[in-house]
């Protein structure tokens, strides 16, 4: 039976181990301060909460909040919208970074590919504000390229941005693009762990360069898909906030609103905290609830143990 460290051992093992314990303190410090402490808040939800007053001035109205969000005129429409974006993104914006790495993984010129990797990455690495404004601009239907594009073959312009049937579609599209290069790095660096071996045998089987990736590449980094996959499922109910809220419109309002801009709207706008507290703390407990579900799946139907 192994025996349990005294607390005077215990002290001695930090101290010896002082340096990593101050490197890792910043990093706590922020998850205290930015994200556990604000959960003390979500209490807000469940009083009619005045700023001025505090919780001992406001009064207890227990789920009444939960029922008027829930029975609201906008609760499915921010249901539908956040759903719907999310499952686009997941099932066109997923994959895209695992083919890109597997494309990269693949070509024989070091050069080219460090050339290519580079040049993915830099959309990651741009302002939300000046990407959103490359995109807007590109999409302009008097200055913009697309516009010139379809001049070019006999059609009219387009004003993108103020048809709400394209929002969605212009929201995946330039996500991968901003993000497929940088979130590729996950993947080339589990496909740099693969056992060169297994390759030099398959070779030697008479397996061409299809087979091995069907074989081995893609089985070998398939825990690093499905923990990935589990990770993007745990944000399914989640949007990008800066995004949505700077593409955001009145055209497109209708397919824009989404639980993160309308707690904006509602709650620094209209300085209603109580509804505001209450769509992210049932924002937070669906995403919960469906990380677990994906992490339990992924471990009954797959060989990958999760992430816990």
């Amino acid at each position: 039976m192994k025996k349990k460290r005294s607390w005077k051992q215990l002290k001695k093992d930090i101290y010896r181990a002082r340096a990593i314990y101050l490197m890792i303190l910043p990093v706590v410090v922020w998850f205290l301060l930015f994200q556990y402490w604000p959960m003390t808040w979500l209490s807000i939800s469940f009083f009619d909460y005045n700023l001025y007053l505090g919780f001992v001035g406001s009064k207890f109205v227990g789920f009444q909040n939960f029922i008027k969000f829930f029975t609201g005129m906008d609760f499915w429409r921010l249901m539908r919208n956040v759903l719907l974006l999310n499952f686009y993104a997941l099932l066109v914006g997923f994959p895209a970074p695992i083919i890109f790495a597997l494309f990269l993984n693949e070509m024989r010129s070091a050069k080219v590919k460090k050339v290519i990797q580079t040049v993915s990455f830099l959309p990651y690495f741009i302002s939300m504000v000046a990407f959103v404004s490359l995109v807007t601009e590109f999409l302009s239907p008097s200055t913009g390229l697309s516009a010139d594009i379809l001049k070019f073959f006999g059609k009219e312009p387009i004003y993108f941005l103020g048809d709400a049937k394209y929002f969605r579609t212009i929201m995946v599209f330039s996500g991968i693009w901003q993000t497929m290069g940088y979130s590729a790095i996950v993947y080339l660096s589990a496909l740099t762990a693969v056992d060169v071996n297994l390759y030099e045998a398959a070779m030697v089987d008479g397996a061409n360069r299809w087979n091995r990736l069907i074989h081995i590449t893609i089985p070998c980094i398939m825990p690093t898909i499905v923990v990935m996959f589990i990770l993007r499922i745990g944000s399914l109910i989640n949007a990008n906030f800066e995004k949505i809220y700077l593409f955001q419109n009145s055209a497109n309002l209708e397919v824009s609103e989404v639980i993160q801009t309308w707690v904006y709207k509602r709650g620094m706008v209209k300085y209603d905290y109580s509804m505001g507290t209450t769509a992210g703390l049932f924002n937070g407990i669906v995403a919960l609830i469906l990380v677990v579900m994906a992490n339990r799946l992924s471990k009954r139907y797959s060989d990958s143990a999760g992430i816990w």
